[in-house]
């Protein structure tokens, strides 16, 4: 079998199977033998391909960088507990959620057996309490965050300092208020301001389930929608917590009204500027 270059036809003498070296110019080399022949026409024809570089050097691509995603996978789980929760206090205390929001949307706060009911029940009310932290924790963070007075990276810092925060400010003030009522003698009347204030902040906690994912998730435009809808009905709830304070304290004992305005600037306001002022301090 023979092949010949595509230059000088030269005569390869298949006997012997010695193979004649072509010359410089030549593209196509001649081999004889049948393996030896199929195998090298083969290569040759690889090398010729004119869609495919066989032939050429193998390029070597430039080592990757390692890509780090950081996501809300943290976030995502602490929120899908803290509905599992609800859910499940929901599911174990429905009596007590009944009372609850019948208490609140009808307001008979002054109908004590609805009182005593609730108050029978301190498991479930602790359980809301600390739900109303963490998830009033979580809205002070992104308050934060969407102002950018914190760095992304001190999130959960924010997070574990303004949790801390809010137990100590609503521990101190349930002891101070309790401590004031027996000091007077206005056991009654301190008893109905702690009801009604933690009354009022477990329905925060409960609306406040309903706006983190939106705060958590969301940007543009639909985040910052979230946040206004949420600063007003916590204005709203906290108008309507004081309204009722007020009224629940006037029924049982003289209250001045600029008194009780001082009260609330010591009390409410001043703990909330704490917790904001620290916050900057801290991290800015």
């Amino acid at each position: 079998m023979f092949f010949f270059t595509a230059t000088a036809q030269q005569r390869v003498d298949s006997l012997q199977g010695v193979v004649k070296r072509p010359t410089a110019d030549s593209i196509w080399h001649t081999f004889s033998g049948t393996l030896v022949t199929s195998a090298g026409f083969v290569k040759q024809v690889l090398a010729h391909h004119p869609y495919f570089g066989f032939s050429s050097a193998i390029s070597q691509k430039p080592v990757s960088m390692v890509r780090k995603v950081v996501g809300k996978e943290k976030l995502f789980y602490l929120l899908l507990f803290l509905v599992v929760i609800f859910g499940l206090l929901r599911q174990l205390f429905p009596k007590y959620f009944g009372d609850l929001f019948r208490l609140f949307f009808r307001t008979t706060l002054k109908q004590k057996q609805i009182r005593e009911q609730l108050l029978q029940t301190p498991l479930p009310s602790m359980a809301l309490n600390i739900f109303f932290v963490i998830a009033s924790a979580l809205y002070v963070t992104f308050v934060v965050q969407h102002f950018k007075w914190i760095e992304p990276q001190n999130f959960w810092h924010t997070l574990l300092y303004a949790g801390l925060a809010l137990l100590a400010i609503y521990t101190a003030k349930y002891i101070g208020i309790r401590f004031s009522g027996w000091l007077f003698d206005m056991k009654e009347a301190a008893n109905a301001y702690v009801f009604i204030v933690f009354v009022v902040n477990k329905m925060m906690g409960i609306f406040l389930l309903l706006v983190l994912p939106i705060l958590a998730f969301s940007k543009g435009h639909m985040h910052t929608i979230g946040l206004v809808i949420s600063w007003c009905v916590l204005a709203a709830l906290y108008l309507y917590r004081i309204t009722l304070t007020y009224s629940a304290t006037r029924s049982q004992i003289k209250v001045n009204p600029f008194h009780f305005f001082l009260y609330l600037l010591a009390f409410e306001i001043a703990p909330l500027l704490i917790i904001y002022k620290g916050l900057l301090l801290y991290f800015v």
